[in-house]
């Protein structure tokens, strides 16, 4: 085990580098003048450029501007906003709604996927089997904003059911709704996971044996097979619950959701790339954690 963590965090260095790099030029390099909003409608006086120019070293080679801000990092500072905001203090303060979004819809994808996906896989074809996978093909095919739009329409102006706009500190109730939405995609693909393992793994050798022993279905299923066929799909949530937390800008946009998708449209528009880069490393860190997990959960890896 200890190898293994040893050896993920070696491979971290460079995927780290390149990341983190990669989003701060590509952010840096997109057209626009960073300082254009603070001024208003009117065009920033040339003294108060000047001294934010200096300021924030952008007269700087972006390599020299990558590497100052890559020093800052390590020593744990997130750097600021042009506006003087603390990095570090904005991603507090809007990554708990995102992870909470985020927890509802792996919640929401992982219970519904793994069920349809268990029923499905222990009855082989048949007309549960052809509705769950017409179900799954429908919500691979829908955009995230049409299922959230549709629905926020549907439940929210017309049945009244949902708010259609959350609160700036929104309960887990809801959250079921947008989590619904920002989870559809990969609720399918947890489903049809699910059930390709648990049709593999039935036929497996450990499973007829503890058949053969007389063991009840329940045990069977629950303690043999699906503990073995859940790993997989253990990965793909762990995995996805970091993409969800930085791809749910459109589900935020849709339900007025101000958390951490919102944050790095802004920081984009607005050129922070430094803002964009400290939500990258946290991703980063997350996905890491994700894999140290899998090897707790499954200890063939230690040794791959």
């Amino acid at each position: 085990m200890g190898r293994y963590v040893i050896r993920r965090l070696l491979q971290l260095i460079p995927v780290f580098l390149g990341t983190t790099f990669l989003i701060y030029v590509l952010v840096w390099t997109l057209p626009g003048d960073p300082f254009a909003s603070m001024c208003g409608e009117r065009r920033c006086p040339d003294a108060f450029v000047a001294v934010m120019t200096e300021k924030f070293n952008l007269n700087d080679n972006i390599l020299i501007q990558y590497f100052k801000y890559l020093g800052g990092l390590l020593q744990g500072d997130f750097g600021e906003t042009f506006n003087g905001t603390s990095v570090g203090e904005l991603i507090s303060l809007r990554y708990p709604v995102s992870v909470k979004l985020a927890l509802v819809a792996v919640l929401i994808e992982a219970v519904i996927g793994v069920i349809a996906g268990v029923l499905t896989g222990l009855r082989g074809r048949g007309f549960l089997d052809n509705l769950v996978l017409v179900s799954t093909l429908f919500l691979i095919s829908l955009p995230t904003f049409v299922t959230g739009f549709v629905l926020q329409q549907v439940l929210g102006f017309q049945l009244e059911i949902i708010p259609t706009v959350v609160s700036d500190d929104p309960t887990f109730v809801e959250l079921l709704v947008p989590g619904f939405v920002l989870g559809s995609l990969s609720m399918a693909y947890v489903t049809r996971l699910t059930r390709t393992s648990i049709a593999e793994n039935k036929r497996a050798d450990y499973v007829r044996t503890a058949v053969a022993k007389g063991l009840p279905q329940s045990r069977v299923v629950g303690v043999h097979l699906l503990r073995n066929s859940v790993i997989p799909v253990i990965t793909f949530l762990g995995t996805d619950l970091g993409s969800l937390m930085g791809g749910a800008i459109v589900t935020e946009g849709i339900f007025g959701i101000r958390g951490i998708g919102g944050l790095v449209y802004e920081s984009i528009l607005q050129k922070e790339g430094i803002t964009v880069t400290g939500v990258v490393v946290l991703l980063v860190i997350v996905n890491l954690f994700v894999d140290l997990l899998y090897a707790v959960l499954d200890p063939r890896i230690r040794y791959d």
